[in-house]
C-alpha cells in the first residue's frame, strides 16, 4: 500500500530520497532520486554563498588588521606625544627655577605702567 505523501515506495520521502536499511545498523544508504536532480542545483547555490561568505569573513579580517595596525601606530604617536610634552615641561620648570620668579615682578610693573599711562592720558586729554 502506497503513502501518498512519500510517494509509491515505503522508504521514499518528498525530496526524492531514499534510505534503505543496510547489512549493519550503524550504516544508512542514501540514494538521489533522478527525478528531483534540482539538489544538485541547490548544493551548487549554497556552494556560492559560502564562497560569498569566505570572501566577506576575508575582507573583514583584512579590515580588522589595518585597523588593529593603525591603532598601534596611534598609540605609539600618542606615547612620542606624552614624553615630549612630559620633558618641554621638566625644561620649563627647569628654567623657570635657575631664572627664578623676576618674570612675575616684571609683569606685574609692566601692568601698574600701563594702568598709570592710561591714567594720566585720561587726566590730560580731559584739560
Amino acid at each position: 500500500m502506497a503513502n501518498p505523501l512519500y510517494g509509491a515506495g515505503p522508504n521514499r520521502s518528498r525530496e526524492g530520497l531514499i534510505s534503505r536499511p543496510a547489512a549493519s545498523s550503524d550504516e544508512i544508504q542514501l540514494r538521489i532520486d533522478p527525478m528531483h536532480a534540482d539538489l544538485d542545483e541547490e548544493i551548487d547555490g549554497l556552494h556560492r554563498k559560502i564562497r560569498q561568505l569566505k570572501g566577506v569573513a576575508q575582507e573583514i579580517e583584512t579590515e580588522a588588521k589595518f585597523q588593529n595596525d593603525f591603532i598601534t601606530q596611534l598609540q605609539m604617536t600618542l606615547i612620542k606625544a606624552q614624553a615630549g610634552v612630559k620633558n618641554n615641561m621638566r625644561r620649563m620648570n627647569k628654567s623657570i627655577i635657575q631664572k627664578g620668579s623676576n618674570h612675575l615682578v616684571h609683569v606685574i610693573l609692566f601692568t601698574l605702567f600701563c594702568f598709570f599711562v592710561v591714567y594720566f592720558w585720561s587726566k590730560i586729554s580731559r584739560r
